[in-house]
Order: structure tokens, then C-alpha cells, then sequence
């Protein structure tokens, strides 16, 4: 499996960046995770958006979605000049229902809910999910593919249930929009490096990937907080791929 980051940041890019989007490969089936602002021109450098076999999105904010409000005129327009008959399957959690509403576009998709109960296959994946502490209803993702697993945070709070849930992962996807200073003056909703490296390393995973990164700070220090407690974290790098 492998997987190419197609944006990084978050809650807005940097300039040339692109906010999350993470595009999953194997046996020529692809599936993106997240589709913020600026992943679909990204997208385009691998696969037409009509050529994914589905989506997965962990929560409705605009970092995370924005570019789905874009790909659904490609697809319709695809579909017009017969160059797909495909309706995009798009997994979403059910709320809130303003937000979800604003998705749908003639034929460019077929929404389906996330629950916590879901076990979803796709080609050779399949998906399972975790609930996490955010504003909105927002959900980590496991994707287990040819006995390897990837697991993705979400934007998140720390919540101890995500040691389980990625336990003895290959890849451990893990946001970091927080360094040491945000949880020091308590502000919430999301991670900061040094919580997903104790994370990390309380789930004994392989390798521990930052992503969710601010634009606005010196990232460089992010990584040190987080190699601190787990000497092997990194940066996702935008366009690259990582092998799982």
C-alpha cells in the first residue's frame, strides 16, 4: 500500500501548500482520504477524479472538504461528455446535516454515512473508524490493506482510546496543529506534536507521520517537540510517497 500526501496543512495552507488530502494506492485502486482546498489540482497529477473507487472524509470543516464542492462539477462534467458513467461513492459522517447538504451535485456522488460500527471495503481495503474529540462529529481511520495497516487521527483532542486504535500500526498518520505552548494554555480541538509522539509510542507504531500542520508557525520546532519523545517522527512532505 502506499500512501501520497496531497496536502499537509491545516486549518489553511501555506503558500504553494495545499490543506489535507491523502491519496491511497494499491493494486490500482485508489481511495483519497480528506479532500481539502487545493488537493483536487494535486489529485489530477495521479488520477482523474473519476478513476477513484471512493472517498473517506473524518469531518465536515472546510480543510477537509472544500475541494468535494469542486470535483463534483468534474464529475459532471465527465459524465456529460461520456468520459465516465460513475457516480463517486463519498463516505462522510451523518452530521451536522448543514453542512453534509451542501455536497450533493445532480449524479457526482453517492453519499454514505460513517458510523463507529462501519467496516467498510473497498477493492483491498478496508476501513474502520474511531470517534474523536473535535467541534464537529470527526472520526480516526484504520485502513488495513495486504497485512498492513495505516492509521490516520483525524483532527482531534487527546483521547486515550486512539492508543488502542492504533496499535502496532505500520504507519501512524497523526495530526500536530498544536505545539507545547497550545496545551499550555489549554486551548482545544486538537493535538499537539508532542501528544501524537506519546501516542505513537504508547501504540508501538513503525513509523509516526505529522500532518495537519500550522502555516503560521515554525514547524521546525513542531518536529523537535515531537522527536523529543519519539526520535523517529517526521513531517509529511507533501508529494511524497510513503510505503507501507
Amino acid at each position: 500500500m502506499k500512501l501520497i500526501v496531497l496536502g499537509r496543512y491545516g486549518p489553511y495552507p501555506a503558500a504553494n501548500g495545499t490543506c489535507s488530502g491523502y491519496l491511497l494506492e494499491h493494486e490500482s485502486c485508489p481511495v483519497l482520504l480528506e479532500c481539502g482546498n487545493g488537493v483536487l489540482s494535486r489529485l489530477q497529477n495521479y488520477y482523474s477524479p473519476w478513476e477513484l473507487e471512493a472517498v473517506m472524509v473524518s469531518h465536515l470543516h472546510g480543510d477537509h472538504i472544500s475541494d468535494l464542492l469542486i470535483m463534483r462539477y468534474a464529475m459532471d462534467i465527465a459524465q456529460n461528455m461520456g468520459r465516465t458513467e460513475k457516480t463517486l461513492e463519498v463516505y462522510t459522517p451523518g452530521e451536522p446535516e448543514e453542512e453534509l447538504s451542501r455536497l450533493p451535485f445532480k449524479e457526482a456522488y453517492r453519499l454514505k454515512n460513517i458510523s463507529p460500527a462501519s467496516r467498510i471495503e473497498v477493492g483491498p481495503y478496508i476501513f474502520s473508524f474511531l470517534p474523536v474529540k473535535h467541534p464537529l462529529p470527526t472520526f480516526a481511520v484504520k485502513v488495513e490493506c495486504a497485512g498492513k495497516t495505516l492509521v490516520y487521527s483525524g483532527d482531534t483532542e487527546y483521547v486515550e482510546e486512539l492508543i488502542n486504535f492504533a496499535g502496532g500500526a505500520d504507519l501512524f498518520l497523526c495530526e500536530a496543529n498544536y505545539q507545547d505552548e497550545d496545551i499550555k494554555a489549554s486551548r482545544g480541538n486538537h493535538l499537539s506534536a508532542s501528544q501524537a509522539a506519546q501516542i505513537a509510542a504508547q501504540a508501538g507504531v513503525q513509523r509516526l507521520v505529522l500532518t495537519h500542520l500550522p502555516a503560521f508557525r515554525d514547524i521546525s520546532k513542531t518536529l523537535e517537540e515531537a522527536q523529543n519523545i519519539f526520535p523517529g517522527a517526521e513531517l509529511a512532505r507533501e508529494e511524497a510517497v510513503y510505503e507501507i
